[in-house]
């Protein structure tokens, strides 16, 4: 898997890309939210069009379930390798689109794997194969009141079943679409320090 990581502070940035993105596209988001953090940035393995995804979808918001749960745990296994070999502490994951659905997908499927979640622009990806408890990652979700790519009820399902039992998920929607912009980094940064603590130095 290409990746790109940057030795920093801990947490650390787990930055998953949408479609068509690459290990380059939210560095520059990362070294914003959290200036001098760990970041860790991995390419999606799946081509659409010649577009780097996270997993194959069957047609727009229809998601090849199998493909994402195998997918889902590889890159579980992949983020807890360089956990390991890195020392790494503390991993949140920070997705958009694509990536935030596959991010989600971790929660449900590896949610130990993760301290926390920025979700921008996320769906319920998958049925959970199993009964799930507590959430413990803290989880904030920012939604588009004019997202045409996700409807509105799917973000709040995603809320619902992330928040199960008690969990804290934080759902912030904004009046933008689907595309992402200084509010939304603004209220992920917030969110950050106030579950993660200010930023080192």
């Amino acid at each position: 898997m290409l990746f790109r990581f940057e030795a920093g502070s801990s947490p650390t940035l787990l930055l998953l890309h949408g479609t068509g993105g690459d290990e380059n596209d939210l560095l520059g988001l990362g070294k914003l939210l959290r200036p001098g953090a760990a970041l860790l940035s991995p390419r999606g393995e799946v081509l659409e069009n010649g577009q780097p995804r996270f997993f194959r979808r069957l047609s727009p918001g229809i998601f090849d379930e199998q493909d994402l749960i195998r997918r889902t745990h590889d890159l579980a296994d992949f983020v807890e390798d360089h956990r390991e070999r890195k020392g790494l502490d503390r991993i949140i994951a920070v997705g958009y689109s694509n990536g935030a659905n596959i991010a989600a997908s971790m929660l449900l499927l590896r949610p130990q794997l993760l301290a926390g979640a920025i979700l921008l622009r996320a769906m319920v990806p998958l049925a959970p194969p199993h009964p799930l408890g507590p959430l413990e990652a803290p989880v904030l979700i920012l939604a588009g009141r004019h997202d045409a790519m996700i409807p509105a009820d799917s973000t709040q399902r995603l809320a619902d079943l992330l928040g199960r039992d008690g969990g804290d998920v934080t759902l912030a929607w904004q009046d933008g679409g689907h595309g992402i912009g200084p509010e939304d980094f603004e209220l992920a940064g917030t969110w950050l320090e106030k579950h993660f603590g200010p930023t080192a130095g």
